[in-house]
């Protein structure tokens, strides 16, 4: 992450962002975040990258404040997943269904601002196929690469 900005968390748990000088708290990092500002968290005495779990604490807090985004069976869908054999694999279909829904979002806002010049309905009948053929492929991608993963497995087990 050359260029990040820095932020350093010391022992008493405070950050400290190095380029503005100053101490900032989470929210101050989520807004970080929601600018798309490079930036890493640094122990300042381990010089450990600690930035994922910053991330994470700013995600609890949310979850724990608001209007949580993650059920509880889709929490322990991901919690059953760590140390599973496709742990890396559903790492990665999650990362990817995420960068498929932002791109999608984008989308759907600037089909939204166009709204007033067409008809919603056909809008959304299409937003709609265009995300279920969407779904539907890498789901097939998804399957057919874990159906191939366990052959694969259960021919090493031969």
């Amino acid at each position: 992450m050359s260029d990040a900005r820095i932020i350093k968390k010391y022992p008493n748990r405070r950050l400290y962002d190095t380029e503005i000088s100053c101490y900032i708290t989470l929210g101050d990092v989520r807004k970080l975040v929601l600018d798309h500002t490079v930036f890493q968290v640094i122990d300042a005495k381990t010089k450990e990258d600690i930035t994922r779990s910053i991330l994470l604490q700013i995600i609890f807090e949310q979850e724990e404040d608001g209007e949580p985004m993650f059920s509880t069976q889709s929490l322990e869908q991901i919690v059953r997943f760590y140390g599973d054999d496709l742990q890396s694999m559903m790492s990665s279909y999650i990362e990817k269904s995420l960068r498929l829904f932002v791109e999608q979002q984008g989308g759907i806002r600037q089909q939204m601002s166009s709204v007033m010049r067409g008809d919603p309905l056909t809008l959304m009948r299409d937003i709609t196929e265009q995300n279920m053929t969407l779904w539907r492929d890498m789901q097939e991608n998804f399957l057919n690469v874990t159906s191939g993963a366990q052959r694969h497995a259960g021919k090493d087990k031969e």
